[in-house]
């Protein structure tokens, strides 16, 4: 299976544009594209190795999407997938996808590049999980909205 990469250049130092992806991440992240029952109320990205990547719903619930596996402000940001091509969450880290985003500073400007691969760790639907991420309203939108936020 193929790697989903996708980049945006955003106006603003890496420390900024980390920020903005880590900290404010649902002040950019599509409502719709949630996991829960209820509407999307926050994505959580906590900021550490091994903390949590989550999104909370308006009723207060919890959906679990993956967890830190690697974080370095402002350069880097790697995230374990556990949501499946049916957009469950599958605890196992063995069947994660990753997504790694770097921020490289050029001039005024950061370049921010992610890179979700491995999807042939996925047990239920890769092919589903490759298309969904790699498609129309996938990464590519997504990162548009957060160079707008930015």
């Amino acid at each position: 299976m193929t790697e989903v990469r996708r980049s945006v250049t955003v106006a603003a130092a890496p420390e900024r544009a980390f920020e903005v992806f880590v900290a404010k991440f649902a002040t950019w992240w599509p409502a719709g594209h949630h996991v829960g029952e209820a509407d999307l109320a926050d994505v959580v990205v906590e900021p550490v190795v091994g903390g949590r990547w989550f999104e909370r719903g308006v009723d207060g619930r919890e959906c679990d999407w993956g967890r830190v596996l690697a974080y370095r402000p402002p350069t880097r940001l790697l995230l374990s997938w556990h949501l499946d091509g049916e957009w469950d969450h599958d605890p196992d880290p063995a069947h994660a996808s990753e997504v790694e985003i770097t921020f490289t500073a050029t001039g005024d400007t950061t370049v921010v590049q992610l890179v979700h691969r491995g999807f042939d760790r996925h047990v239920v639907a890769a092919r589903q999980v490759e298309g969904g991420v790699g498609g129309e309203g996938g990464w590519g939108r997504i990162l548009a909205g957060y160079a707008a936020a930015v």
